[in-house]
């Protein structure tokens, strides 16, 4: 149902994406449902939505790849 890419953008700013696709079945109410608790929990962010002509909704979320630095 998902799938992560990785992506820098540009200055030091690395994203994680997931694709997530929901079928039409789903009402936007359990879509909005389900996104908020994956941002709420897994800090994830919208990036982009597009809905399809057959009423797919193909959604892209995001994060930040907070990399530890060791200090000596």
């Amino acid at each position: 149902m998902s799938r992560h890419d990785r992506r820098a953008p540009g200055r030091g700013v690395e994203w994680e994406f997931d694709r997530v696709t929901f079928p039409r079945e789903f009402p936007r109410n359990v879509v909005t449902r389900l996104l908020v608790e994956r941002a709420e929990h897994g800090g994830w962010e919208l990036d982009r939505v597009r809905m399809t002509a057959d009423g797919t909704r193909r959604v892209i979320l995001r994060r930040k790849i907070i990399r530890a630095v060791r200090t000596a």
